[in-house]
């Protein structure tokens, strides 16, 4: 597959939407359904990029590239937390805060790649439904040997008559254009005869 510079869109938008959501609280319910409902369409966004992705660089490049986003993402968003922590209120850096935002990373990241399988599983079954037609009809043409033998005889004897037929409409016109020359012919001696007679006739 001819991979584009512009396949990688899609990943870089992947990249974004991840690094975008270190900035939304991690309390989904207490916080109401307003930032659920924002996580829920990054989710969605994630599945979509996911499955073009799939489309688009395939299934191995596509997932060694995406594998490549996630921890990308991850690095930069704990550099973020580190370097920002005021902003983010983490008075005391603690590991469980930078494990924290890497699983919002890995998180999404994970449905992305889950949208990448839903897309690679459809195109397989729709590859095995083809391959099951293709095998129901040759199993057809294999059930029916003597059935396909009989339409192949058939045809070679239509064949033949019509060739047959054929020949002999040619050989008849063939044999009347011969009576008529030998007609012809006839007439032509017998009226040379006559007027040999006649010129015989005037001479004496």
């Amino acid at each position: 597959m001819d991979k584009k510079p512009i396949y990688y869109l899609t990943p870089a938008l992947l990249a974004v939407l991840m690094f975008s959501s270190n900035f939304l609280s991690t309390d989904l319910f207490k916080a109401g359904f307003q930032n659920f409902s924002v996580w829920f369409v990054l989710s969605v966004f994630s599945f979509a990029c996911g499955w073009l992705i799939n489309k688009t660089l395939g299934w191995n490049f596509g997932g060694k590239v995406l594998f490549a986003v996630i921890v990308a993402t991850a690095i930069f968003s704990n550099m973020l937390v580190l370097f920002f922590r005021e902003y983010f209120g983490l008075n005391e850096l603690l590991s469980e805060n930078l494990i924290l935002y890497s699983l919002r990373n890995i998180t999404l990241g994970a449905i992305a790649f889950f949208g990448m399988a839903v897309a690679e599983v459809l195109m397989l079954q729709k590859e095995i439904f083809s391959h099951k037609q293709k095998s129901a009809i040759y199993e057809k043409v294999l059930k029916d040997p003597e059935k396909v033998a009989e339409n192949i005889l058939e045809d070679a004897r239509l064949k033949a008559d019509r060739i047959l037929f054929d020949a002999e409409k040619k050989f008849k016109e063939v044999v009347d254009k011969k009576n008529r020359i030998e007609i012809q012919l006839k007439e032509f001696i017998q009226a040379e005869k006559e007027l040999i007679q006649k010129y015989e006739a005037d001479k004496e």
